[in-house]
C-alpha cells in the first residue's frame, strides 16, 4: 500500500466547508404538546376525618391490611411469578440493545492476516509469487446530524421503558395476589357459613320430622324443609367448587400449576381479622408521577421522539473515516515487517435514490410516535378514571356495610324468634323457612361486602401507584 504522502491530495477545505454548511440543517427532535389538565379534586374522595391518620401508600402497601398470611403470599408470588421473570428478562434484553446502539458511536478496530499465492504461466515458463499482509483497520462514522446519538437515546429510553414495565408488572402482581387471596379467603368463609346453615337446616328438619310423627306438622311442611336441606347442600357444593378454583388461580400467580404443589400456607385467616386501611388519595395531579404505567408510556414516547430524529437524519449525507496500518511482504517471512503500509480514507455518502425507503421509514417513525402520543394521553385519562372508580367504590361499599350490619342483626333476631315460635306451635313453617333464608343471605352478604371493601382498597392502592414513586426515588 502506498504511503499517505503519495496519495492524491483531497480537497479537504471544501469537504470541511460542506460539512459545516450541512450541519446547519441538523435535525431537532420532534416536539408535541403533552400537557394534560388534571382535575382539581377527586369527586368521591373520603372525608378528611376518614384519612386523618392515613398517608400516601408506601412501597409495601399490602402490609396496611395487617395480615401475615397476605404478606407471605405476596412474597411467594414475587419470587415465583413467571410474568415478573419475563419482564426482568426484557429489561436485560433492552440493556443489551442499548449497548449495541452505543457501540455504533465508537470506532471499529479489526485485525487482518492475509496470505496469497499467484501463479503465472508465460513464454519464459511458470513463475510463482507470494504475498502476505498483517495489519489493522479502523473505521469511524462522524455523527454529524445526531443519527447515531438519537438511536442510542432511543435504546436508552427503551431501557427505561422496560424498567417501568417491570415496576408496573410488579405492582399489578401484588394487587392481583391481594385480590385473589381476599376472594379465596372469603369463599372459604362463605363455605363455612353454608356448612353451618346446612347443619341448622338439618336440625330443623329433625324437628319437623318429630312434629310430623306427632301429627303436629303436615307432609307439605316436611317436603319444604327437605327441599331447603337439599338447597343448602347444593349451595355448599357450589362454594366448595369456587373456593377450589380460587386456590388454583392463586397458585398460578405463584408460578405453580396447582395449589397442591408447593402451596405456601394452609390458609386459616379470616376476613374479620384483616384490617380495613384508610387510604389518602392525595391530589389528582400527584397521580401523574405515582403510576409506573404513565412513566412507561412517557418513556416509550421519548424513544419514539429519538426514532423520528434518527429517521430524519438518515436522509442526510454521512461522513466516515477509515484507516489501515500494517505490513506487507513476499514469500520471505523475515522481510514482512520491513515494508510498512498505511492509509487514511474519508468518505462522503449521500442517498440519491432508494425507491422511497428512507422517506417511508421517516413516515413510519412519525406515525408510530403519534400512536404513542395518544397512548400516553390515554394512559393518563385511564389513571384518573381508575382512581375515581376506586374511590367511588370505596365510598359506596362502606355505606352499604353500615346498613348491612343492621340488616344482619335483625335477620338473626327474626330467625331466633321464628324458631322459638314454631317450636311452641305459634308460627308456621313457612315463616321459619323465610327467616332462615334471610339470615343465611345476610351472613353471606356480610362476608361478600367485607371482601368487596377490602378489594376496593386494593384497587385504590393500585390506581394510586401503590407507592411506586417512593420505590423509584429510593432505587427499589
Amino acid at each position: 500500500m502506498p504511503p499517505l504522502s503519495s496519495l492524491p491530495r483531497a480537497p479537504w477545505p471544501a469537504l470541511v466547508l460542506g460539512v459545516l454548511l450541512l450541519a446547519g440543517c441538523a435535525v431537532s427532535s420532534p416536539d408535541a404538546d403533552r400537557a394534560v389538565t388534571a382535575p382539581a379534586a377527586w369527586r368521591s374522595a373520603p372525608p378528611p376525618s376518614a384519612v386523618a391518620q392515613a398517608g400516601l401508600p408506601d412501597v409495601q402497601w399490602w402490609r396496611g391490611f395487617g395480615s401475615a398470611e397476605l404478606d407471605a403470599m405476596i412474597e411467594r408470588a414475587q419470587a415465583g411469578s413467571h410474568d415478573l421473570a419475563m419482564s426482568a428478562a426484557r429489561v436485560q434484553a433492552a440493556r443489551a440493545q442499548a449497548s449495541i446502539a452505543g457501540a455504533a458511536r465508537l470506532p471499529v478496530l479489526s485485525g487482518a492476516v492475509d496470505a496469497s499465492r499467484d501463479a503465472r504461466v508465460g513464454s519464459r515458463g511458470a513463475a510463482d509469487s507470494d504475498a502476505q499482509f498483517v495489519g489493522f483497520a479502523a473505521r469511524y462514522e462522524l455523527d454529524l446530524w445526531g443519527r447515531l446519538a438519537a438511536s442510542q437515546r432511543e435504546a436508552l429510553q427503551g431501557v427505561r421503558a422496560s424498567e417501568f414495565d417491570l415496576d408496573a408488572a410488579r405492582l399489578g402482581l401484588n394487587a392481583q395476589v391481594a385480590s385473589a387471596w381476599l376472594q379465596w379467603t372469603a369463599l372459604r368463609e362463605r363455605e363455612a357459613i353454608a356448612r353451618d346453615n346446612l347443619d341448622n337446616a338439618r336440625r330443623v328438619l329433625r324437628l319437623v320430622e318429630s312434629r310430623q310423627r306427632a301429627g303436629a306438622a303436615t307432609p307439605l311442611e316436611l317436603a319444604q324443609q327437605r327441599g331447603l336441606v337439599a338447597a343448602r347442600q347444593r349451595e355448599l357444593a357450589a362454594l366448595t367448587q369456587q373456593a377450589g378454583d380460587a386456590a388454583t388461580a392463586l397458585a398460578l400467580l405463584f408460578g405453580l400449576p396447582s395449589s397442591t404443589q408447593g402451596w405456601p400456607l394452609a390458609g386459616d385467616a379470616r376476613l374479620e381479622t384483616v384490617r380495613v386501611p384508610a387510604v389518602d388519595a392525595g391530589m389528582p395531579s400527584e397521580l401523574l408521577v405515582r403510576r409506573p404505567d404513565i412513566a412507561l408510556a412517557e418513556a416509550r414516547l421519548a424513544a419514539a421522539d429519538a426514532n423520528v430524529q434518527a429517521a430524519r437524519a438518515a436522509l442526510l449525507p454521512s461522513v466516515s473515516l477509515s484507516a489501515t496500518l500494517g505490513w506487507r511482504g513476499g514469500s520471505a517471512a523475515g522481510n514482512l515487517f520491513d515494508n510498512p503500509a498505511y492509509g487514511l480514507v474519508a468518505g462522503l455518502a449521500a442517498p440519491i435514490f432508494d425507491g422511497g425507503r428512507l422517506r417511508g421509514e421517516q413516515a413510519l417513525a412519525e406515525a408510530r410516535r403519534e400512536e404513542l402520543l395518544q397512548a400516553y394521553r390515554r394512559s393518563i385519562a385511564a389513571a384518573f378514571a381508575d382512581a375515581e372508580t376506586a374511590l367511588n367504590g370505596l365510598a359506596g361499599l362502606d355505606a352499604q356495610a353500615e346498613i348491612q350490619a343492621e340488616e344482619l342483626l335483625q335477620a338473626r333476631r327474626a330467625a331466633e324468634l321464628s324458631e322459638s315460635r314454631y317450636r311452641a306451635g305459634a308460627e308456621t313453617l313457612l315463616a321459619l323457612l323465610d327467616a332462615q333464608r334471610t339470615l343465611y343471605g345476610a351472613r353471606d352478604q356480610q362476608v361478600q361486602l367485607l371482601q368487596s371493601r377490602l378489594q376496593a382498597r386494593v384497587a385504590l392502592y393500585r390506581a394510586l401507584g401503590g407507592g411506586w414513586r417512593e420505590a423509584a426515588a429510593g432505587g427499589g
